[in-house]
């Protein structure tokens, strides 16, 4: 466990930050490796793979229902010193990570064709978009799991565990990826199929690693199931913060799916040049989300040490740092595009819209990042209700125009990313001003007019079998 209400906040997040990055960079590569080698399958398969990844958006909300109510209630019982109401809720959260895993499994086998041909601009887009969702799908099941031991660990400040069970598990799926979308070895590829399976057996693995890791090493939070057996209250608490962020992650479902509903009549091209930009996108995104990210356990450590000072001091440097590296992003995608988009795909025209794409999303990039930021100092404070409002306002005003430019005569499909630059701007002023509205109201000066209380080393506690 490490104490983040002590000590140099910058330093905090500098060195939180890069193990988060190297664990979302190396699942997003993976992601990338998997579209390299489907892109030899056709357009059809790529725009089925990266249309049925949409789909990971919908289950990262549910994922995030659980990561977020984590990290939120165990960093602000390591900031008040209480390690048993920190195991307490580690519990109670793998408890519905076993459920909620059940649940996607159920929903993957039963709806997988029916979302595709929502969405789909062809037939065979809709084929190759079933299959690579029916074997990614138990894939997404097991992130459960893994989302809680991780947002557990980044909740009491250990994040390297973590990135480097990612990374192990991204080697897997790499490796596995060639022999099993394209037959290397073998002689006998299986397509997208080959794609999702990979995937599938990368983040099992990943899961045994990270179980491994907890029974043998991590000491501070632990597995009981004495405390598996559901508890209302405790749910109560986890669903509270967890509910409005999985919300956010619901939205930016509804986001990509009125994207690929307004580029359907483009063609597969178009779907699948968008498809290719919005992965490089999420990539180049990575360095100022693990930024953002590492700034919510140091904000709820400090909220539950009543350190109201720290905690908006958190909030001034991640936005500081995070504003840089997008700035730097921003000018590397305007004048060196081809750097980032190179070798997805041979097809000219799917790769004109990719181009287009990044150029123009790209002033989006410091917008973004304060939202990045935002959110997880919301995740910090233990309310995640304004984020959910940030992100359904820019559902509606950029779904809304988009819907009735695409019935225009002479639409275009730069018009598509001219109205969600305009809409992330509105969500990221929007999230400002929610933001200082609740610190007014969660960081007012105390009473009795004193000091806020430091943090101090959080001595050991044994923990009981059961409250």
């Amino acid at each position: 466990m490490k104490d983040l209400t002590n000590g140099s906040i910058a330093r905090h997040i500098l060195a939180m930050a890069p193990p988060i990055m190297l664990g979302m960079v190396t699942i997003m590569i993976c992601q990338l490796v998997d579209l390299y080698f489907v892109s030899g399958l056709g357009d059809a398969a790529v725009a089925g793979v990266a249309a049925a990844g949409n789909a990971g958006f919908l289950v990262n909300a549910l994922m995030q229902v659980l990561g977020v109510g984590a990290v939120a209630l165990i960093a602000h019982a390591v900031g008040r010193k209480d390690r048993l109401d920190a195991n307490l809720v580690f519990n109670q959260s793998i408890a519905l990570s076993v459920l909620f895993g059940l649940l996607t499994l159920a929903a993957g086998a039963a709806l997988s064709r029916a979302y595709m041909r929502s969405i789909a601009a062809d037939e065979a887009t809709i084929e190759a978009g079933t299959t690579y969702l029916l074997w990614f799908t138990p894939a997404l099941a097991l992130q459960f799991a893994t989302q809680v031991m991780g947002s557990a660990l980044r909740a009491t400040g250990i994040v390297r565990p973590t990135m480097l069970v990612q990374a192990f598990a991204v080697i897997i799926n790499i490796a596995l990826a060639p022999v099993l979308i394209s037959g290397w070895g073998t002689g006998h590829p299986l397509g997208v199929a080959g794609a999702g399976l990979a995937s599938s057996i990368a983040v099992l693995a990943g899961v045994v690693m990270l179980l491994a890791y907890f029974r043998k090493v991590e000491r501070y939070v632990a597995f009981n199931p004495a405390q598996w057996r559901p508890r209302p209250r405790e749910l109560k608490r986890i669903l509270n913060v967890g509910l409005p962020a999985g919300g956010e992650f619901a939205m930016m479902f509804f986001f990509m799916a009125v994207v690929y509903f307004v580029l359907r009549d483009f063609g597969p091209a178009a779907q699948a040049g968008f498809g290719i930009g919005q992965r490089v996108l999420g990539l180049i995104h990575m360095p100022a989300l693990s930024i953002a990210l590492a700034a919510g356990p140091i904000a709820g450590q400090n909220v539950g040490a009543a350190n109201a000072a720290r905690v908006r001091e958190t909030f001034v440097k991640t936005t500081l740092i995070v504003t840089v590296v997008m700035i730097g992003f921003m000018i590397l995608a305007q004048l060196k595009p081809e750097w980032l988009l190179a070798g997805f795909s041979n097809d000219r025209e799917t790769m004109e819209i990719a181009f287009l794409f990044l150029r123009i999303i790209s002033f989006n990039m410091v917008a973004q990042g304060v939202i990045f930021t935002c959110s997880s100092m919301f995740q910090g404070l233990g309310n995640t209700r304004p984020v959910l409002l940030s992100s359904a306002t820019r559902v509606f005003t950029y779904s809304l125009p988009a819907i009735w430019l695409s019935t225009r005569p002479g639409f275009r499909i730069e018009y598509v990313w001219y109205v969600s630059i305009a809409a992330t701007t509105l969500q990221a002023a929007l999230s400002l001003w929610l933001l200082r509205r609740e610190f007014r109201k969660r960081l007012a000066p105390r009473v009795d007019g004193g000091p806020a209380r430091a943090g101090a080393e959080i001595e050991p506690v044994a923990v009981t079998a059961a409250e």
